[in-house]
């Protein structure tokens, strides 16, 4: 979860093996890590040097021009060696970079995981290899042992933007068991409109019948005297 700008934490020891090496901190660690930086320290740090006196002097220039963080010793300060562990915490949650030459500050940094060293070695800036904190973590991680602080607020921000939670999940299977009962109305009988007269049955209407019966005598009649035709002729 490191991303631009990178945030460096610097020393004093740093700045004064910097300034005998004739190295650029701000032009060279933006060539080194390939993207933005930030540059900051602590005003223990600070004080530090001021109580060491002039022969860190340049240091304390270097150092004065890097951005200020605000630790919790403003009112007591303590040792710049102290105050940057302070500021890492127990998982580095800011994901800073220290730049130290501080052998005693190293070795405790060294046990937090998630912390990339840098120090100075034959005029050149060196970033330290994974310490073994950092590379246990890692494993336990990948073995979903942990899980990350940034993987616990994504999962967390996820939830938040579909709705899940205890309270919502509750709610929703309330919801759903309501919608699974039947629904009482739709079991009541149909009933029928008011006000609206039933239709009479039909009843064959008596011209109708005196037709048909006219028909039936008028068919009689004309096979009687067909009959009657017949024996005329037959006689």
């Amino acid at each position: 979860s490191f991303r631009e700008p990178y945030q460096i934490l610097l020393d004093g020891t740093f700045c004064q093996a910097a300034l005998k090496n004739k190295i650029q901190i701000k032009e060279q660690m933006p060539k080194y890590l390939m993207g933005e930086v930030q540059l900051c320290t602590t005003s223990c740090a600070l004080k530090e040097l001021e109580t060491l006196g002039k022969e860190l002097y340049g240091a304390k220039i270097i150092l004065q021009r890097f951005q200020v963080r605000r630790c919790p010793h403003l009112k007591s300060p303590v040792p710049a060696s102290e105050c940057l562990l302070s500021m890492l915490e127990e998982n580095n949650p800011h994901h800073y970079f220290v730049a130290t030459q501080d052998h005693p500050l190293t070795t405790g940094l060294k046990a937090i995981p998630g912390v990339p060293l840098f120090y100075i070695i034959l005029n050149t800036i060196v970033l330290d290899k994974p310490s073994q904190a950092s590379l246990d973590h890692v494993q336990a991680v990948q073995l979903g042992e942990l899980v990350s602080p940034a993987q616990q607020r994504s999962i967390c921000s996820l939830k938040e933007e579909q709705g899940i939670g205890q309270k919502d999940g509750e709610q929703r299977k309330k919801r759903k068991r309501k919608q699974s009962n039947p629904n009482p109305l739709s079991c009541l009988k149909k009933k029928k409109k008011k006000g609206v007269p039933t239709p009479p049955l039909k009843k064959p209407e008596e011209g109708a019948k005196r037709k048909r019966s006219r028909h039936k005598k008028h068919k009689m009649f004309s096979e009687e005297a067909r009959g009657g035709r017949v024996l005329d002729h037959d006689i």
